[in-house]
């Protein structure tokens, strides 16, 4: 993901998104997603336990990812953990390949002069933004919902991996048609992206989103721990990245430190600790979801 670490500031819609999930005006809110899921087996395990024992509260899967089938092994067992699909334009992981889940001749504005998905690199967004079509994007992003659902698992919302909401204006407008059409919600990320999640009169965050790619590993718990207490009333959410930090995490992903120092603050007293002092509520995308159904009325 790409992201920024400013602090989370109030926008005059709070009252609006917490009134609208049935919250008093001045609770604190809060999504803990847990993003990348399905991308290698030790960042499975630790999105599962950072929600079934940590403070996450949700997660993303990478349906075209190697550890994709597994994830959703975890996932089918699991029925009460709410996830999303991390919808997937690009590979960072040369060590650890994937690649369109459509047929590469059917998706050719998708990759670059090698056949393979653009890398999440500045030049590489940028060409990929630039060459990319509507038309095959929809047939990627149609597939890999499809894989979900064709596991018989049911997902809560739609967001993006390593491009802030989807990085066109057309490819998000794209993808809120989607959610439309499959009873999704979608994540938005940046002001242009909740300012069009609110002309349709939806949910969407209130305060700036947080990437913990963009927090420093050194003094992170304090960090975390002080971001909760500064946590501004309405709806605001995390996207996390845990991952365990075996040696094969080492081997193939060069933020692996950034997911294990992750990893040990959701799953610790602390996180708990401040949750409670705080008062802050943890909330997940299925009631993101059902907000945005009965705006849409009957399907």
């Amino acid at each position: 993901m790409e992201g920024h670490a400013l602090p989370p500031a109030v926008v005059t819609s709070s009252v609006q998104s917490n009134e609208e999930l049935g919250y008093p005006a001045g609770a604190r809110l809060l999504i803990v997603n847990c993003d990348d899921m399905g991308m290698y087996p030790a960042i499975n395990a630790a999105v599962v336990e950072s929600i079934e024992q940590g403070i996450a509260t949700s997660c993303s899967l990478m349906a075209l990812c190697p550890a994709a089938p597994d994830a959703m092994r975890r996932l089918r067992r699991r029925p009460g953990i709410a996830f999303g699909i991390h919808l997937t334009l690009v590979c960072e992981m040369p060590r650890l390949p994937w690649g369109p889940m459509t047929a590469k001749e059917k998706v050719p504005s998708l990759l670059d002069p090698e056949g393979r998905l653009f890398a999440p690199t500045p030049a590489g967004r940028a060409a990929l933004l630039r060459r990319a079509r509507l038309d095959e994007i929809d047939l990627e992003f149609r597939a890999q919902i499809d894989a979900v659902s064709d596991a018989g698992i049911t997902p809560t919302h739609l967001d993006f991996h390593c491009l802030a909401d989807g990085g066109r204006d057309d490819i998000f407008d794209l993808t809120l048609e989607l959610a439309r059409e499959y009873g999704l919600a979608v994540r938005a990320w940046l002001e242009p992206g909740r300012r069009a999640v609110r002309q349709r009169k939806l949910v969407a965050i209130d305060n700036d989103f947080l990437d913990s790619f963009s927090l420093a590993i050194e003094g992170k718990t304090a960090r975390y721990v002080q971001l909760l207490r500064d946590l501004p009333p309405g709806l605001s959410e995390w996207a996390v990245h845990p991952g365990l930090g075996d040696p094969y995490s080492e081997a193939v992903d060069d933020g692996w430190l950034v997911r294990r120092t992750d990893y040990e603050f959701l799953t610790s007293p602390q996180a708990h600790e401040a949750l409670l002092q705080e008062g802050i509520e943890v909330i997940d995308y299925r009631q993101i979801q059902q907000a945005w159904r009965q705006a849409a009325g009957p399907r």
